[in-house]
C-alpha cells in the first residue's frame, strides 16, 4: 500500500499484519493459510482433555483483533460478536456453516482492524490508548505476532492430528 498519506512505519506495519495474516511470508503459512482447508471436524479435533482446538485458536485470534481494534479506537470491549471474553469454547454444533462463520468473524475483524491502523497518525503511535500501558504501535506489532503465533500452533495441531489418524 503506497500513499504519501501513509507513514513509512503505518507502512511497515501493515506489511507486518498482512504477513502474519494472509499475505506471502518467508517463515511459512500464515493465520489464514493454516486454516485453509481445513474441515468443521478437524477445527473441532482436541489433541487432550481441557487442551484447544484448531476452531478456538481461530476465534481467539478473532477475539483479540477485536480487543486492539478497541484500544485504538479508544472504545470499551462489550460488542464482540460471540458472548464472552478470550478463549469461546467451540464448536457449539460441529457443522461447516457454524465453522465458517467464525472463520467469517475472524476475516472481518482482520479487515476492520487494517483500516484503522491504515488511519492511524504516526504521532499516535507511540501514544498508549486509554486503559493499556503498551503503545499503540507494540500493539499492532503484538496482534501480528499473535496471528503467526497461533498460525504455529495451528500447523502443529494439524500434523498432530494427521498421526493420531
Amino acid at each position: 500500500m503506497k500513499s504519501s498519506s501513509v507513514s513509512i512505519r503505518i507502512e511497515g506495519l501493515l506489511k507486518m499484519m498482512d504477513e502474519a495474516y494472509d499475505k506471502r511470508a518467508w517463515h511459512g503459512p500464515n493465520l489464514k493459510g493454516s486454516l485453509r482447508g481445513i474441515s468443521s471436524l478437524d477445527a473441532a479435533w482436541r489433541p487432550g482433555k481441557n487442551r484447544h482446538n484448531i476452531w478456538e485458536i481461530a476465534l481467539h485470534a478473532a477475539y483479540w483483533k477485536y480487543v486492539v481494534l478497541r484500544r485504538l479506537l479508544g472504545k470499551k470491549r462489550g460488542s464482540f460478536d460471540v458472548a464472552g471474553s478470550n478463549w469461546f469454547l467451540r464448536p457449539v454444533e460441529i457443522s461447516e456453516k457454524a465453522w465458517k462463520a467464525d472463520l467469517r468473524i475472524l476475516e472481518k475483524l482482520h479487515q476492520e482492524l487494517r483500516r484503522v491502523v491504515a488511519g492511524v497518525k504516526e504521532k499516535d503511535l507511540d501514544l498508549a490508548p486509554k486503559g493499556s500501558q503498551s503503545s499503540n504501535e507494540f500493539l499492532i506489532r503484538g496482534i501480528a505476532f499473535h496471528d503467526i503465533y497461533h498460525a504455529g500452533q495451528i500447523q502443529l495441531l494439524k500434523r498432530m492430528k494427521r498421526n493420531a489418524s
